[in-house]
């Protein structure tokens, strides 16, 4: 169940051209979406904060980008303590956003500083196997339980509420793949042709199954409209950033290849889709069944383009062609 090493030597070599290439294009699609955003109605509402609003995007971000290149790797070399301590990094970003500002909180900097600490202390000095523990779930429980009950909404104001979620993956990411030091999960984001091809052949799987049940639910609405090429554009960075990489990190990378170590392939593809679909229970003002139904079978696509060859960069081309097809013409 564990990767291909023959894939493994590839990555090997590509390090040093990966390495570069990744800071070139992180600093561009930087200045894309400083330009993009900057006369958005978002910048215009944030006033002066949005410079700093910006910065701690940046901050958040750059952790689940660079590891998709192996920049964390040396950090799994590190003593057992300063591993630990450097959890607390993550918090960075808050003080970026925050600090000598009337938004400032000592307690919600104190939380964002011990959050990731404790988590990788618990998992650290637990010297766990290859298996997943109980200790494992109990972790993404908590990342999961802290997003969906806003228990960070006093570091973030409401209209950043995607910051949080960013910060979240931060510590699922340095938990599970510095900390935990787990095997398989295929977090790199090396573009590949044979992941694109699995990617787009998963999207084709789900297609037509996903405009029949939709159309039976009533849960979705086709618009004829022509969308503009730069919304076409805004909408596959913005998912493909916002969305698809921080939800395929949580449920295909950890979670389904966890559970793989437990119950199976197909229990966990099936698990970890229902656990999915489940995560989008509040999308409107009741509970949307509707949405966690096609969340649930849109989840097994995903996960069959994550498990064909343990490569995220599959699932999240399958992830984010649906979202957009979706928002652009049946939402």
């Amino acid at each position: 169940m564990w990767p291909d090493y023959n894939r493994e030597i590839e990555v090997i070599k590509l390090k040093p051209l990966a390495a570069v290439l990744s800071g070139i294009v992180y600093a561009g699609l930087m200045c894309v979406l400083w330009f993009g955003f900057h006369g958005s109605e978002l910048a215009i509402s944030l006033g002066s904060l949005f410079p700093r609003a910006f910065a701690n995007f940046a901050i958040l971000l750059a952790p689940l980008w660079f590891f998709g290149f192996a920049a964390g790797e040396p950090l799994r070399n590190l003593p057992s303590a300063i591993r630990v301590c450097c959890a607390g990094l993550l918090s960075t970003s808050y003080f970026a956003f925050a600090a000598r500002t009337t938004i400032f909180n000592w307690r919600a900097a104190l939380i964002v500083v011990a959050f990731p600490v404790l988590l990788a202390a618990f998992l650290e000095w637990a010297k766990l196997a290859n298996q997943m523990a109980w200790r494992d779930g109990a972790v993404l429980a908590i990342i999961a339980a802290t997003y969906y009950l806003k228990w960070l909404g006093s570091a973030w104001p409401p209209e950043l509420a995607f910051l949080p979620k960013l910060f979240l993956a931060d510590v699922a990411l340095y938990c599970f793949l510095v900390i935990r030091a787990m095997e398989g999960s295929g977090y790199w984001l090396v573009p590949a042709w044979s992941s694109l091809k699995i990617g787009m052949r998963e999207w084709a799987f789900f297609l037509p199954l996903a405009l029949l049940i939709g159309e039976l639910t009533g849960f979705i609405h086709f618009h004829r409209a022509l969308p503009h090429l730069g919304n076409v554009v805004a909408a596959l960075l913005l998912t493909f950033l916002l969305i698809a990489i921080p939800e395929e990190l949580f449920f295909r990378s950890i979670l389904q290849n966890l559970l793989e170590t437990r119950i199976g392939r197909r229990a966990a593809l099936l698990v970890t889709a229902a656990l999915f679909g489940l995560s989008h229970f509040n999308h409107g003002s009741r509970f949307n069944w509707r949405y966690v139904l096609l969340a649930s079978i849109a989840g097994i696509f995903y996960g069959r383009a994550w498990r064909a060859e343990r490569q995220i960069f599959a699932s999240l081309v399958t992830h984010t062609a649906v979202d957009v097809v979706w928002s652009l013409w049946f939402r």
